[in-house]
């Protein structure tokens, strides 16, 4: 019997009131994990239904997982005012927390898109984390950016992907990134910031990623 990618909408709270969060959990299989995804800039139209979050929700759902979406503060049902990234680091611990206390015990996937990745690195620094997963990463969209380290997750379970001519977020950030921290990046070709006609190559990269074998390090 399939899983279906039925959505489950409630209200939980956070530091500046209300978050609106969206749980994707299959009625006929136990979570192999929770993934929390998060979205793009809010202040640019970002919301927890943008096309790209949605993709890798359905692909982490697709992979066994238990998956949440939610609305950065000010956003749909989510009371609060944008926090340029502290504040929305905040809400996603939030949202893990919650998902972790529905689920005890599974382990941790994180993603994030566009603003959304930059604030899923910051949170990753916090928390256990299994697999992350970055789309994008808009790092120069935190102001506060200089003061986010290098994130919290080897850089064998993390999964860089971006788009060859995306023109919102120049490729060569996640390059100049990635580089000191021996982390691959996996560039669509022809894909704009927004994976307009690839969102089918994208979810096909998160989930073969999340498939991988586990590979022995040698020496």
């Amino acid at each position: 019997m399939a899983s279906h990618f039925s959505v489950s909408k409630s209200l939980i709270a956070g530091a500046a009131g209300a978050i609106e969060v969206a749980a994707h959990v299959s009625d006929v299989r136990a979570p192999v994990a929770i993934a929390v995804v998060a979205h793009p800039h809010p202040l640019f139209g970002g919301t927890m239904d943008n096309k790209v979050a949605t993709t890798l929700a359905r692909a982490l759902f697709d992979a066994g997982a238990a998956t949440y979406r939610f609305n950065f503060r000010g956003i749909g049902k989510t009371e609060g005012v944008h926090d340029d990234g502290r504040g929305e680091t905040a809400d996603l611990l939030t949202v893990v927390a919650h998902a972790s206390a529905t689920h005890p015990g599974a382990p941790l996937w994180l993603a994030g898109f566009s603003f959304g990745a930059a604030v899923t690195l910051a949170a990753s620094e916090q928390v256990t984390c299994e697999e992350m997963i970055l789309v994008a990463p808009g790092f120069s969209r935190m102001s506060h950016w200089q003061n986010v380290r290098s994130g919290g997750v080897a850089p064998e379970s993390t999964l860089l992907i971006h788009g060859e001519k995306d023109d919102t977020v120049p490729l060569v950030d996640s390059l100049n990134w990635a580089r000191p921290r021996d982390i691959a990046v996996v560039v669509v070709p022809d894909a704009d910031h927004f994976f307009h006609q690839r969102l089918h190559i994208l979810r096909r990269i998160v989930g073969r990623w999340i498939a991988r074998p586990a590979v022995a390090e040698t020496v």
